[in-house]
């Protein structure tokens, strides 16, 4: 089956439409905002880069659950809104300046129902022959592009907030349960998803196996796989690789650091002048959507940008939690990278013997849109309030 028939409702990605509202810090982020609104209006509008979205005059409402302006750009004057976590890609956690007035395309349904319940599935574009799994998983809300630039479905696995209504095909828990003889919760449908779906140019195509012990394994892996794509979040632990095999500094890191590399006989990480190991092959080598995370990562912290913009406004040396933070990247990923076997074993176990179809109803078109929230107040353009 389809994913879009497991978990119907879903959103394209977020479209920023402006690099700078985007960092790996959030303390860049405040001294990009400062700069802007302490601007004159034609400079605040060279910086601020226009589109037919969002312009210095564009009126619209505040993303739901942020405290922020809702008047036209051209009169702000105040203090940068309290960024907030967002998935900037494969496995990279950035912030992001949470100003309606700044995001081209916010997918404000997807702020509303974003608490410390809910799970995105982020379906990955389909790449020929590119390795890599097919669904990403965060707590945080996600942008949703792949890495190779293929535009890709963000799917939560509730429909509002508190982790109530699961976003989940009519019937489909009640069918699983009849199957396999033990009750199907919504977690493990998203567990098996992201353990056994597979990318395909459809879509991601999700087999169900007639046997009862394949589904309880595939359900463990996935639980697994998300956990560890967590990092800690909604309870869970924070991933570690058994001691011994933990990665550390070994040469400190250059301030300015232009290259990464790997050395696979010494499993050790360059940067620079800097040295981090062990880093096993697996972490080095994991791959979404074709593209290698761990290069993507560091080139969205290095590469060169255009003098006098906005985005030219970050760290001028190398921050320490930045180290910390590929550290534990590599962390997740080395784990990761050790599961793709048991993937990889748990597709041929379900080809061999996969259902046909599962027996569910067909999709309303409701359960395609968002839910509705009545009870939720929102300010609109310009301060007025809205009722959703």
């Amino acid at each position: 089956m389809l994913l879009d028939d497991l978990m119907p409702w879903s959103t394209g990605p977020l479209r920023l439409g402006r690099g700078w509202v985007v960092a790996p810090d959030a303390r860049t982020l405040r001294a990009r905002w400062d700069t802007l609104v302490r601007s004159a209006v034609e400079e605040r509008r060279a910086l601020f880069g226009e589109t037919r979205a969002r312009g210095l005059h564009t009126a619209v409402a505040a993303l739901p659950g942020q405290s922020t302006g809702t008047a036209r750009f051209v009169r702000e004057e105040g203090p940068c809104p309290e960024p907030v976590r967002i998935v900037h890609g494969a496995f990279d956690e950035q912030w992001v300046i949470p100003d309606h007035r700044l995001i081209d395309i916010a997918r404000p349904e997807l702020w509303r129902v974003a608490d410390e319940r809910q799970l995105f599935a982020v379906e990955q574009g389909h790449v020929p022959g590119a390795a890599g799994p097919a669904l990403l998983v965060s707590g945080a809300l996600p942008e949703g592009r792949s890495p190779a630039g293929r535009p890709g479905r963000i799917r939560p696995l509730y429909r509002r907030p508190g982790g109530r209504e699961p976003n989940l095909a009519p019937g489909l828990l009640d069918a699983l349960t009849r199957r396999y003889g033990h009750e199907a919760a919504p977690e493990d449908v998203f567990a098996w998803a992201v353990a056994a779906g597979r990318a395909t140019a459809k879509g991601c195509e999700v087999p169900f196996p007639a046997d009862a012990g394949v589904w309880a394994h595939g359900v463990e892996l996935g639980r697994r796989i998300t956990g560890i794509q967590l990092r800690g979040a909604r309870g869970g632990e924070r991933p570690r690789l058994p001691g011994g095999r933990r990665p550390y500094v070994r040469a400190a890191l250059p301030a300015r650091p232009m290259d990464i590399a790997y050395d696979a006989g010494e499993e050790a990480l360059l940067i620079g002048e800097g040295r981090i190991a062990p880093v096993p092959a697996e972490a080095w080598d994991f791959r979404v959507g074709g593209v290698r995370v761990l290069e993507q990562w560091f080139e969205r912290r290095t590469a060169e940008v255009e003098p006098g913009t906005l985005e030219a406004i970050r760290p001028g040396t190398w921050p320490q939690e930045w180290t910390s933070e590929l550290l534990e990247l590599i962390t997740v990923l080395a784990l990761l990278g050790q599961l793709e076997a048991r993937r990889a074993e748990l597709g041929e176990q379900v080809a061999r013997a996969e259902l046909p179809e599962v027996p569910v109803p067909a999709v309303p078109a409701a359960a395609r849109r968002p839910a509705s929230v009545l009870d939720h107040h929102e300010e609109g353009p310009e301060g007025q309030f809205a009722l959703v």
